[in-house]
């Protein structure tokens, strides 16, 4: 169950990892909108050349039991698309203007922590949270800049007192994945999900026995299919750098939520770690 869920953005964000005929739904479904809820599944079939039982598949790879819960899901989204169009994704475009790069770099910022709360699964979040605090050791994983955003993660968790570390390139990601051992988690943060050094060195942590966190992109990727938990991030289909940006941010969101979780179910416990840490660094403050 996502957190606000909108399965336009799921169908957006998932369209480019689906099969070649729950693309031809996909397609006809995101190009005819207002169409949508009043066809029947056998309608939607004959219009997308597909087959009632290939509608029914698409469906349920959005996450819906069936048909009629997939329409309804569809007509909650358009009701709410008109105050959306407000504030779509602007890619940054060379020569703009520095106010337009603040409203629109801002804009897609805000757009990508929205629209990650519709793709993330709140369950999927509680059982991150709960191994999270079960854990012996938690290893981060990430190349470029979803490394930043372990470096995030690593200095949020140890000011609790959590064992952690975060590897950013590909021979001591290997090295740290071969040491994992059952107690340990392991976060894979990949926007694509197919990043090769990230596969290498899950494949070996799965091996090890250690539970298997993705926070990736809302897609079928090979790092999705493989872990153990799924945090799904929805990031702006742009083509400069502000792409890039969008899903660091929505990672940034993912990574606080996690923190922020562990930290409030263990709020007597990290108290004493929080205020240590906070005092040693005012202390170093110049006056």
């Amino acid at each position: 169950m996502s957190i606000n869920d909108n399965i336009l953005i799921k169908i957006r964000d998932m369209k480019d990892s689906l099969t070649p005929v729950e693309k031809l739904v996909a397609d006809y479904v995101l190009d005819n909108l207002e169409e949508i809820p009043h066809l029947s599944i056998k309608s939607l079939a004959q219009l997308t050349k597909t087959s009632d039982a290939s509608v029914l598949r698409f469906c349920k790879t959005m996450g819906y039991k069936g048909y009629r819960n997939f329409i309804v899901s569809i007509s909650a989204s358009i009701g709410s698309m008109d105050e959306e169009q407000k504030d779509q994704y602007t890619d940054i475009q060379p020569g703009d203007d520095l106010h337009t790069i603040i409203s629109n770099i801002s804009r897609n910022n805000m757009k990508s922590i929205e629209d990650t709360l519709s793709v993330i699964d709140k369950r999927e979040i509680e059982r991150a949270v709960q191994v999270l605090r079960e854990s012996n050791r938690i290893v981060f994983f990430g190349v470029g800049a979803s490394g930043l955003v372990g470096i995030d993660a690593e200095q949020k968790f140890s000011r609790i007192n959590k064992m952690c570390h975060t590897y950013t390139d590909g021979h001591s990601q290997l090295t740290a994945a071969t040491l994992l051992e059952k107690n340990d988690v392991a976060i894979f943060i990949s926007n694509s999900g197919n990043t090769a050094e990230i596969l290498d060195a899950l494949e070996i942590a799965k091996k090890n026995g250690a539970c298997l966190i993705a926070i990736t992109k809302y897609n079928k990727s090979a790092l999705a299919e493989q872990a153990n938990i799924v945090l799904s991030i929805s990031t702006p289909e742009v083509t400069i750098r502000s792409g890039a940006m969008g899903s660091r941010i929505a990672m940034l969101t993912v990574i606080d939520i996690l923190f922020a979780g562990v930290a409030s179910a263990e709020y007597k416990k990290v108290k004493k770690y929080l205020t240590k840490t906070h005092d040693i660094l005012a202390s170093k403050q110049r006056k």
